[in-house]
């Protein structure tokens, strides 16, 4: 089976997990902190603050901005649920907007349409690792902070710049299946001192020094530590973190093979009018090809022709505003009309190019093509 997705590991992360239990020390400790310096440091962002999820990090940082009940965050509608349930669950309400034909990012002028009195954040998300269209959100939220879901884009890049710095906070995935694929684990990153320092708290429920911050001290009050708010258990751990230092130094490489990957699939595909690629990558930009995404015509039947050769492949994503949790209360036809023909094929950094030739090879042949 070809996989549509798959983490690539060898023996240096290996070896990193057992360095961490050799040590006895597993939590939040020394690796934590290195990754969120060495991460900070390949952004070109100055402050880094691992959790234990994406999720966690959307969580954080739609609590940093003090949104709450009443208050309106845009978010698109084609993502995964992360990104409209992290507004949800701080008691504030998404409005979905919906995203263009070609990339599935968001669409900047239909976000503009949508902001209203109570719009405290837009969430635009780096959807399959391409940049959104920064300059255009940017214009478009005037005053309103940005908050990039970068869950797709570790290694991606807008105008020479990492995603994930352009608004006020950026937040990552480091899921299993990422692009810097921890396990599990996340981050947000920020310019702000002020709202990092907050950060670092905030992950380990408002405790103002961790534990490991508190093993320097040999005098009196060692073990005292200040809760000036409530925050949440959501940090990162010193196992995931080891893992994120090995697959930070293999992440260049990684996308770049990735988007070696992509020319392969464009090369094969381009010619076939029932299949719609993904468009190439803005000028000055660069995409972390985290996912291959194509509209193709029969989309259901072709995944079935797919399987049955072996190949794996994924919808995503049904538009958020479609789930019975969100009420389905408006119409965003352009996600709506994607929903019925994207497919993800394979993209992962070992998938080789004989394994490409075979997914191309199987789609040209289920629409006859030679």
């Amino acid at each position: 089976m070809i996989r549509v997705f798959r983490p690539s590991y060898d023996s240096r992360e290996e070896e990193a997990v057992c360095d961490v239990l050799r040590s006895g020390w597993v939590g939040l400790g020394p690796k934590v902190e290195e990754f969120e310096r060495r991460f900070a440091e390949y952004c070109g962002i100055p402050h880094c603050t691992g959790t234990s999820s994406g999720t966690a990090a959307l969580c954080m940082a739609v609590r940093l901005l003090g949104i709450g009940a009443g208050d309106e965050v845009i978010v698109p509608a084609m993502t995964f649920v992360s990104t409209s349930h992290a507004v949800v669950l701080a008691g504030a309400r998404p409005v979905f907007a919906d995203v263009l034909p070609d990339s599935l990012n968001i669409d900047p002028d239909d976000a503009a349409r949508r902001i209203g009195p109570r719009t405290r954040a837009i969430i635009p998300v780096h959807y399959g690792g391409r940049p959104a269209d920064i300059d255009g959100l940017l214009e478009a939220a005037d005053d309103i902070p940005l908050v990039e879901d970068c869950a797709h884009a570790a290694g991606a890049r807008h105008a020479g710049r990492h995603v994930g710095g352009f608004g006020a906070i950026g937040c990552f995935s480091f899921h299993a299946v990422k692009n810097l694929a921890m396990g599990e684990g996340g981050a947000v990153v920020m310019d702000d001192g002020g709202l990092a320092e907050r950060a670092a708290k905030m992950r380990w429920l408002g405790i103002d020094r961790s534990t490991w911050d508190r093993t320097g001290l040999d005098r009196e009050y060692w073990w005292e530590y200040t809760v000036d708010e409530v925050g949440m258990k959501c940090h990162l751990d010193d196992i995931h973190a080891a893992i994120g230092l090995v697959q930070l130094q293999k992440l260049e490489e990684s996308n770049r093979r990735r988007g070696q990957i992509a020319g392969l699939y464009r090369t094969g595909l381009e010619d076939m009018e029932e299949v719609r690629l993904p468009p190439r990558v803005a000028e000055g930009d660069v995409s972390s090809w985290h996912m291959f995404v194509i509209q193709a015509e029969e989309r259901d039947d072709l995944n079935v022709h797919l399987a049955e050769r072996g190949i794996q492949t994924g919808v995503h994503y049904k538009p958020v505003h479609l789930y019975p949790c969100y009420g389905q209360k408006q119409s965003l036809p352009v996600a709506e009309r994607a929903f019925e023909s994207i497919l993800t094929l394979p993209m992962y950094p070992d998938l080789t190019d004989d394994e490409v030739q075979r997914v191309v090879e199987s789609i040209r042949a289920f629409y006859r093509r030679p």
